[in-house]
């Protein structure tokens, strides 16, 4: 069945049972077990001894992508146990004077935590809650700017979590470098760029419309009353610096060891460097000496206790055991479509080679396509791992329309866990503003579906005309000039 329409099932089994079931873990291991039987002609025994063999073959070569995550959430653990962003929110209460003024300063947290959304989201609620509440921002909005600059962010950023995760989600066999790519859809990445230009927009016109406006009318002069937040969990006395040196350090050793592993020592440039990279080593080890960096800066100082730092090294794997799960399915359904089984590249490709009205098509279809899986299932990480692969096998390393079609599944999937109820960074993002989760939820999707349509509107612009600069221009035109439609409408019935 290798190279034929069976090599289909397996993963339109994976989507088909997420759209139903809403269960992202079951639905890639059905859909695994599925390409397994094919392969070895229905023998359930030759077929289980397939899938783990692929499996343990993909967590083996992918090992260093799962020590950065669980180094980098014993790095989250550690800050929130630390209390530096407790700290930070106290300090930048005194700093801040309007409205505005946190608005944007929350927005600018968020930005600079892009290493990680779970970090995000469990950090930028604590620290800006009392700020918030001071200037009487409702939960809502205090959650939409959490969330809006939480997965948007990382997936725009190289040294992330998510940006290890694309790398990663490329078949075994490709030729394709997986940073290279990933760096290359950043410009085009529409939902994501779109996005912060939307929070900046109505957090500068001081202005929310659809659910949001209606909930600020009905919930804004609530007190947020987060000076709780994570109390349980914070332990230690630590100060402003205790936050902003480890993530400051975390990005520093992270640009230097690409740069290391890239062979900048060999007397290479600094831009072949970074396209050179190891970058799941690089990762790994700036983490980890940002790690010993931590225990250095906490420890004599007694921000946290010996005992305290060690038990945080089981809260960050804890954290973390959702995507290193659902990374290891992720590879095994990509491994066992891969070349060497059922070749679902090579099938696609068949079907849609030399058909340029399709290729035009394809970035906006992928758009679509992720979005939705990634709404279904709560995951943008379980969508990069089904969608990618297939854009790998439909375009040719050489073909312009893999990166229009891999950027387009990136933002496609980010917008899909943006509003999905089930999403981690959605719950998260409520938690940390203190905000009723489908109150997020439903305030959330107008002002997302309003991005995702201009981003749809764009990826159909670049499809056909591949000019990038083109589609984006039209995309935020479109998208400002709505807002400021919107925006002028509101004051005149006001």
């Amino acid at each position: 069945m290798s190279g034929t329409f069976w090599a289909l099932i397996p993963p339109l089994v994976a989507i088909a049972l997420a759209l139903l079931t809403k269960e992202v873990y079951l639905s890639l291991m059905v859909g695994i077990f599925a390409g397994g039987l094919f392969f070895t002609g229905f023998q359930p025994l030759a077929a289980a001894e397939t899938v783990f063999s692929i499996m343990g073959e993909k967590i083996g070569g992918n090992v260093n992508i799962l020590i950065f995550l669980t180094l980098l959430g014993i790095l989250v653990a550690l800050i929130t146990r630390s209390g530096a962003s407790r700290a930070y929110g106290e300090w930048a209460s005194g700093k801040i004077h309007t409205k505005r003024g946190a608005q944007l300063a929350t927005a600018a947290l968020g930005a600079l935590i892009f290493v990680d959304d779970y970090f995000n989201c469990l950090t930028v609620g604590t620290v800006m809650g009392p700020v918030a509440d001071r200037y009487r921002i409702s939960r809502a909005k205090l959650a939409y700017v959490i969330d809006a600059t939480a997965a948007p962010v990382c997936i725009l950023a190289p040294i992330s979590s998510w940006a290890a995760a694309v790398g990663s989600s490329l078949p075994e066999n490709s030729t394709i470098d997986g940073f290279s790519l990933f760096l290359q859809t950043i410009p085009i990445n529409f939902y994501a760029l779109f996005t912060l230009l939307f929070l900046v927009a109505i957090i500068w016109l001081n202005f929310d419309f659809s659910a949001m406006e209606q909930y600020n009318l009905s919930h804004g002069t609530e007190d947020l009353d987060l000076s709780n937040d994570a109390r349980d969990e914070i332990q230690g006395n630590g100060k402003v610096k205790d936050l902003v040196l480890p993530i400051a350090c975390l990005i520093v050793l992270c640009i230097g060891a690409m740069l290391y592993t890239g062979g900048i020592l060999e007397g290479k440039s600094i831009v072949q460097a970074f396209a050179d990279c190891d970058s799941a080593s690089s990762l790994v080890l700036g983490s980890f000496f940002t790690l010993v960096f931590t225990f250095i800066l906490y420890l004599p100082r007694k921000v946290i206790t010996f005992s305290q730092f060690t038990e945080s090294f089981v809260m960050g794997l804890q954290s973390m055991a959702s995507a290193i799960m659902i990374l290891s399915l992720a590879w095994t359904l990509s491994g066992i479509c891969s070349k060497d089984y059922l070749n679902l590249g090579g099938y696609v490709s068949m079907l849609v080679s030399g058909n340029v009205q399709v290729q035009a098509l394809m970035p906006a279809i992928f758009f679509l396509v992720a979005a939705g899986l990634a709404f279904a299932t709560g995951t943008s990480w379980g969508t990069f791992g089904i969608l990618i692969p297939i854009a790998v096998a439909v375009f040719s390393p050489e073909s312009s329309f893999l990166v229009l079609s891999v950027a387009a599944i990136l933002a496609g999937a980010v917008c899909g866990d943006h509003i999905s109820p089930i999403s981690d960074t959605t719950i998260l993002a409520s938690a940390g503003a203190k905000c009723h989760h489908i109150d997020h939820v439903s305030t959330q999707i107008p002002y997302a579906l309003l991005v995702a349509g201009c981003s749809f509107i764009s990826y159909l612009l670049l499809g056909i005309t591949q000019s990038s600069l083109l589609a984006f221009l039209v995309g935020v035109c479109l998208m400002l000039g709505i807002v400021w439609f919107l925006y002028r409408r509101q004051r005149a019935n006001s």
